[in-house]
């Protein structure tokens, strides 16, 4: 049995290996992100589907209890107050799959990463 993860293509491609319940959360935060950054290409890096706009903008992948969000350190930092409710780390937040997404949050974020992005020389 190969231990390597497999290699996605495409964000519909690491959607679909997943239960109806988590493809249905992965929509939605693709949607909300989508329509924050329509700019932004769809890519898979990191083996996570990310979002990319002048470099990387977001990132984020389904695990067993929770959806993670990786808007990178100055996303994290910036929203840490509204972020405090959830687990995370220096560039990443953890969203329980049985809560209901913050998507107004994740709206705010992305908005936050494609003027960060877009400023950057």
């Amino acid at each position: 049995m190969s231990t390597s993860k497999k290699q996605f293509q495409t964000i519909d491609e690491y959607i679909a290996t997943f239960p109806e319940n988590v493809q249905s959360i992965m929509e939605k935060i693709r949607k909300v992100i989508r329509e924050a950054a329509p700019e932004a290409e769809e890519a898979i890096s990191y083996g996570m589907p990310t979002f990319k706009l002048n470099g990387n903008l977001v990132h984020f992948a389904a695990y067993e209890n929770h959806i993670g969000f990786y808007p990178t350190p100055s996303g994290i930092e910036t929203f840490k107050e509204e972020l405090s409710p959830y687990k995370g780390g220096k560039g990443s937040v953890q969203f329980p799959i049985d809560e209901p997404l913050p998507l107004d949050l994740v709206e705010k974020i992305v908005i936050f990463r494609v003027k960060e992005n877009l400023n950057q020389k």
